[in-house]
């Protein structure tokens, strides 16, 4: 069982002009948000998927009980993909996304700093342009009345979900390279979920 680390007062971002210290810490509220609902979306999933066991099961003893939940296949890769976008954010903030970090170890603190504001740079790009494609496909979707063939579900909804998740993670980025060239901590380890004894 795990629980997340009570928030301390001070603002990591503390040392930031008054206007990027109330963008940097609203965004790590955002991603704070966004792992909450990525958690949400994890656990409604593993719901569905028991319901649809469940289901299953008692089809076998109870002629009333349908054979399987017409949505759950459907559905649950929906949830899947949002709770994989919905946890980025966050795990990015307490670094916890896979880097090697071997050149980074062995390069002077100036260089140190110079690889992270590069790398947070290249990633806000590559995430600014994956979230304007997706928005763009999540709005044709929607101007074509396009629906999912099993459940006549309107598909720019869960588009415009991943698309939010996307976007929190470029807002991320933006954060990451601004505190990286302000010199400002990098990772907020109060935001990791730690053990319960």
């Amino acid at each position: 069982m795990v629980s997340v680390s009570p928030e301390a007062p001070q603002s990591l971002n503390a040392a930031a002009p008054a206007p990027l210290r109330i963008l940097l810490d609203g965004i790590d509220r955002l991603g704070r948000l966004d792992g909450w609902i990525g958690g949400g979306c994890l656990l409604m999933l593993t719901l569905l998927m028991l319901c649809e066991v469940a289901t299953r099961f008692l089809s076998n003893f109870l002629s009333f009980f349908p054979p399987s939940i017409s949505i759950a296949w459907e559905y649950s890769s929906y949830l899947m993909a949002a709770s994989f976008t919905f946890g980025a954010a966050m795990t990015l903030r307490v670094g916890g996304h896979i880097r090697v970090v071997l050149l980074l170890k062995n390069a002077p603190a100036p260089v140190q700093r110079a690889l992270e504001i590069l790398s947070a740079a290249a990633g806000f790009a590559f995430m600014a342009f994956l979230t304007s494609a997706m928005a763009k496909f999540a709005f044709g979707a929607y101007v074509r009345g396009q629906v999912s063939t099993s459940s006549d579900t309107p598909l720019w909804f869960p588009e415009a979900v991943v698309t939010f998740g996307m976007l929190l993670l470029t807002l991320q980025f933006l954060a990451r390279a601004i505190q990286a060239v302000l010199g400002l901590p990098l990772e907020d380890h109060r935001m990791k979920a730690s053990p319960v004894e």
